[in-house]
């Protein structure tokens, strides 16, 4: 009779997924929740300096606010948004110092991945990614649409990163590239960059660079150009007297 009490109680447990499978889901949709909030950080849809609160996350995504919480806890991690207690989340405004510091290392680390991959003898197929880019680019300035043209502009950057092989390089430039992104459509809105052709031919030098193996005079021109571009985002930001974006 106990037996067949036990049955009977097995037999009206709901199933349910195993703990791994549990977790397996809540990952996804973490991950999930995590890439819809970071691109409404990086593209501005949420504001710079803009509070909202968890559960209006969770109802804007339609989601519950575990997910929600979990995501902003890893963008809080790259500096994208600041977790205040009890009042929510802020969208962390990128400051002129924020613009100055990540220029920097931008600066200098990826001229050492373009040096990197510059030694690493890539194959032709991979030098006609970067080729590739560089005719997008093209393409999106002769049509007038500099966003396209600054899209695949960061595109280029984040390639020649990714073929030095170095997963941590990687993983510094594009979160820096991801915090300068919305300042520098903003400014592109503003005021159009002043010599894009020149950009472009500069990536066909450090792509020529890369081809030959040449991996200090790929670093070099890595390193001139990133120097140039920082340059002009900043001016265009001090003569604008913003102090935040």
């Amino acid at each position: 009779m106990a037996d067949d009490a036990r049955a009977t109680s097995d037999d009206a447990r709901p199933d349910r997924p195993p703990a791994s499978t549990e977790a397996g889901l809540r990952r996804t949709s973490t991950d999930r929740v995590y890439g819809e909030l970071r691109r409404k950080v990086i593209d501005s849809d949420l504001a710079p300096g803009s509070q909202i609160l968890e559960q209006d996350l969770a109802t804007m995504l339609g989601v519950s606010r575990t997910p929600v919480r979990e995501a902003l806890i890893r963008l809080e991690n790259e500096g994208l948004v600041e977790i205040i207690p009890r009042h929510g989340v802020r969208i962390v405004p990128v400051s002129l110092t924020d613009m100055r510091e990540i220029y920097e290392v931008c600066v200098s680390l990826e001229s050492t991945a373009a040096g990197l991959a510059a030694a690493a003898a890539l194959p032709p197929d991979a030098i006609d990614e970067l080729t590739a880019i560089c005719e997008l680019m093209t393409t999106s300035l002769d049509g007038g649409d500099i966003e396209r043209w600054a899209l695949e502009d960061e595109a280029f950057h984040l390639k020649v990163v990714e073929f030095s092989g170095n997963r941590r390089l990687r993983e510094i430039v594009s979160n820096c590239w991801d915090q300068v992104h919305r300042a520098r459509l903003f400014t592109l809105r503003l005021q159009p960059h002043p010599q894009p052709a020149k950009s472009i031919q500069e990536h066909h030098d450090i792509i020529a660079a890369i081809r030959e193996g040449a991996s200090e005079r790929a670093s070099e021109l890595m390193r001139e150009h990133r120097r140039r571009g920082g340059a002009v985002q900043m001016d265009i930001i001090r003569n604008y007297k913003f102090n935040n974006l």
